[in-house]
């Protein structure tokens, strides 16, 4: 039997009220961070539970530890300062990393926080990292005397981040790279970092990049050092896929199909998401088919966002059924 369609999350989960309402406290002063982390547990194990019962195959912790996902990563390193507020879409701010010196890790930034997720649960929990071109992208540089310089150092610090999580036994190292696509000029910088942040690892690597114009970069984009593509479908009505034909003979990697839009409140038809998964099948088999919804869930409330989750398992389970895949 044909195995494949296995099924998974980008990252980020919704944060409970209580959550944010603590994480404001401690920003404030008026809660320790042994206390906020907690708290972080107890969310995280929430959401791990959720996966675990609508029978998820690759979990994700939820990163309900963090803020934004550059500026987490940023404020865990030496060499940055963070700003004050900047908006980034929308109504939603984050506070923007400044490099004032050189780059590089203090100590282990998340793998604790993977050890306790992968704690919860029999199943595999992905390491989630931001990459070191969109950490680049969305902090300030007053230090390094180009882009590429400062890119590359940051790739050194992810590259020791990754590495100790596999050391830790992740089996699936997400790299997230969400401004990749963006400059299309720059999609060889991208390229560049990502395989300093990959040189050497046994883990199954994934770079999750949305937005952009893909089609413009999409030559590129299959050139990327990583084991599966994580892209954002089903919002641009699976138009990438064309590509993916068109050009089946030069990708021989693994793409994670997006099949819910996670800018949209309403909770996809079941059919909706079939139509989705069988798009992607007519590009790629099945065992190189992951599937997702298209980027991480924060935005969304709780009961979306579990919706989301669950359309898209029922609908996996259908197409496995009827395509005889284990």
């Amino acid at each position: 039997m044909t195995k494949g369609l296995l099924t998974t999350s980008v990252g980020s989960f919704p944060k409970a009220d209580w959550l944010q309402q603590a994480r404001n406290k401690a920003a404030r002063g008026e809660m320790s961070a042994q206390e906020l982390d907690k708290l972080g547990q107890k969310a995280t194990a929430y959401w791990i539970k959720v996966q675990d019962d609508l029978g998820i195959d690759i979990l994700v912790d939820g990163e309900q530890y963090r803020g934004d996902m550059a500026t987490y990563f940023a404020e865990n390193m030496e060499g940055f300062t963070i700003s004050g507020l900047v908006r980034s879409y929308g109504n939603r701010y984050y506070k923007k990393p400044i490099a004032v010196g050189p780059v590089g890790r203090k100590n282990a930034i998340t793998i604790d926080w993977w050890k306790f997720a992968q704690g919860l649960t029999k199943k595999p929990v992905k390491g989630m990292l931001t990459g070191p071109y969109t950490i680049a992208d969305w902090s300030f540089d007053e230090h390094y005397s180009s882009r590429e310089a400062f890119v590359m150092a940051l790739a050194q610090a992810v590259h020791e981040e990754a590495l100790d999580l596999e050391k830790a036994g992740a089996k699936y190292i997400q790299i997230d790279e969400p401004a990749a696509s963006v400059r299309p000029e720059e999609m060889k910088l991208v390229a560049k970092g990502l395989k300093v942040v990959t040189q050497g690892l046994k883990a199954h690597t994934i770079t999750h990049i949305c937005y952009g114009d893909f089609a413009k970069v999409f030559d590129d984009l299959i050139k990327l050092p990583v084991d599966q593509l994580d892209l954002e479908t089903a919002n641009r009505n699976y138009d990438i896929l064309a590509l993916f034909k068109q050009k089946k003979d030069k990708f021989k990697g693994e793409i994670a199909l997006g099949v819910t839009d996670v800018h949209s409140h309403v909770i996809e038809k079941k059919a909706d998401v079939i139509r989705g998964i069988k798009l992607g099948l007519e590009a790629l088999p099945p065992e190189r088919l992951y599937i997702d919804p298209d980027c991480g869930l924060k935005t969304r409330l709780e009961d979306e966002a579990i919706g989301k989750l669950k359309v898209m398992v029922e609908a996996v389970r259908e197409v496995k059924k009827e395509l005889g895949i284990e």
